[in-house]
């Protein structure tokens, strides 16, 4: 059994949905920008990459159509470079990495890129599908199975006596970080500098 390990990385910065940076952004777009960086510091011939594995947890419109392959193509890899693209909600993009690793390991690929991506604004909107996405007999046999993070979180509160001002103080305290670090330099290793039209509404 082969080692799998990680020769690179990089990420874009994160922008608020809707209002921010990348929300004009497609999700092949936002994915490449990564995908060369990362094959670039790599130092690595494209060429040698057998796959390219996303994660995604809203697989349409702008994510939608196999956006790993798309990705991999705006990377500029070659045609030859496969695309697949998973969806483990949360995990999505996390699943992608193990799996682009378990190819490696076991099934007899050289270089494997794995990550993962979404776009709220783009995909999350007035235009998503929702056209029959409730099952009603799995609702009959898993009530909350279509129970959306936000009303999760909001169980989890009351479950564990969460108050919303102690929320707000960590959300704060958690921002507030954030901002220090990116201040002081702390994720520039990891970043990729994207430019980007942004849309703006009077």
């Amino acid at each position: 059994m082969k080692e799998a390990v990680i020769v690179s990385t990089a990420r874009t910065p994160i922008a608020k949905a809707y209002r921010g940076g990348f929300n004009n952004l497609g999700g092949a777009s936002l994915g490449a920008a990564s995908v060369a960086e990362a094959v670039k510091r790599a130092g690595i011939d494209p060429a040698r990459i057998e796959d390219v594995i996303m994660g995604s947890a809203l697989q349409q419109g702008a994510t939608g159509s196999n956006v790993a392959r798309q990705i991999a193509l705006r990377a500029g890899l070659p045609v030859t470079v496969s695309g697949m693209t998973l969806d483990r909600q949360c995990s999505s993009g996390l699943m992608a990495v193990a799996t682009a690793a378990k190819q490696v390991m076991y099934d007899g690929m050289d270089c494997v890129v794995g990550g993962g991506l979404d776009s709220i604004s783009l995909v999350q909107n007035e235009h998503m599908n929702l056209h029959r996405i409730v099952d009603e007999e799995l609702m009959a046999i898993s009530p909350n199975f279509f129970m959306p993070m936000l009303q999760t979180a909001e169980v989890v509160a009351k479950r564990y006596n969460i108050s919303r001002e102690a929320m707000d103080e960590y959300g704060a305290q958690s921002q507030a970080r954030t901002a220090a670090a990116y201040e002081a330099g702390k994720f520039d290793d990891e970043l990729v500098p994207v430019t980007c039209k942004r849309t703006v509404w009077d």
